[in-house]
């Protein structure tokens, strides 16, 4: 199959994958949509919402209907690494062998990633990094696709160990999780005190996700749409000499070359998806909220003055 057939196979595709994922889903169909950018291009997933916003059965919904293994993993402060990546332990011949722990799977959904210590989440980062673990000197691979997409409730503080930067740059998407419409929620209260449930029919196959991400990587991009990533990124620094009054006065630090490379990526998998066989600057713009929203640290400036991420971002592009 050719390129221009497969992004036009792909289109179709989406528009199926969507309605299956709806049957159970009610609304948010902006954050479907960029779990299903980050699943195009291999990137992962930082969920923020509050509790009750089915971000548990969004995850699982669209691992059945992306027929991917799904697991989850409660993450707690007494959680180890070896209770994530598994441990070795003797058999009843004295040999040592190796039980596979949870993070062995298609998609993992990292429930509430910054309620657990720092080495735990260090070992999770590995594996979204390297697709690979590592324990007692052996390395086990992971099957692919691989996506961790992990949880964050963003009002509940105590008690808990923030992601730092460094490690939330791994994450391509942070997504914001918002209350439903009231008319979204009366359908939600229906739907889930009846008791029919609806069935999901896998709609992929592993190596048919793979297919996707390869032909992604393939789509063109014209030298002005990277150039416009590029300078958009540029734009959130702060200690650059061309840096605006206004990101001097707001932003502490800016996003770094991995929200380039990301900006690119989302941009062609939302051409894709919507098909066009190159994408454009309107595609970046598309893609830019999700992508930049974590990288971009403002400063207690832009916090008094109730300035958000999101207004930062709608400024510079």
């Amino acid at each position: 199959m050719s390129d221009v057939a497969a992004i036009k196979a792909l289109v179709e595709k989406n528009k199926v994958l969507k309605q299956e994922i709806a049957k159970i889903i009610i609304g948010q169909e902006e954050v479907v949509d960029q779990i299903l950018l980050s699943i195009y291009t291999g990137g992962h997933s930082l969920l923020i919402g509050v509790p009750g916003l089915a971000k548990t059965l969004m995850v699982n919904t669209i691992a059945s209907a992306l027929g991917l293994g799904f697991k989850r993993i409660q993450f707690t402060p007494d959680l180890m690494p070896s209770d994530i990546l598994g441990s070795e332990v003797l058999d009843q011949n004295r040999n040592f062998k190796f039980i596979k722990g949870p993070i062995f799977s298609n998609i993992i959904l990292a429930d509430e990633i910054n309620r657990t210590p720092p080495k735990t989440q260090a070992a999770l980062l590995e594996a979204m990094q390297e697709r690979a673990v590592t324990i007692a000197g052996n390395q086990y691979k992971l099957d692919l696709p691989y996506y961790v997409l992990a949880t964050q409730n963003p009002i509940e503080q105590e008690g808990t160990y923030p992601l730092p930067e460094a490690q939330l740059d791994r994450f391509m998407f942070a997504i914001e999780l918002k209350y439903p419409s009231i008319a979204e929620e009366i359908k939600v209260v229906k739907e889930t005190t009846s008791d029919f449930k609806h069935e999901i029919t896998p709609l992929f196959t592993p190596s048919e996700i793979m297919d996707i991400q390869h032909l992604v990587r393939r789509i063109p991009v014209p030298d002005n749409v990277v150039e416009y990533a590029v300078k958009l990124v540029n734009s959130t620094r702060p200690n650059q000499d061309n840096a605006s009054e206004f990101v001097k006065q707001f932003i502490d630090w800016g996003a770094g070359p991995r929200a380039s490379q990301n900006l690119i990526l989302g941009a062609k998998a939302h051409a894709a998806v919507n098909g066009k066989f190159s994408p454009d600057i309107e595609d970046v713009k598309a893609v830019s909220l999700g992508i930049l929203r974590h990288r971009i640290i403002k400063n207690y400036k832009a916090e008094a003055e109730g300035i958000s991420e999101e207004d930062i971002i709608g400024k510079l592009l």
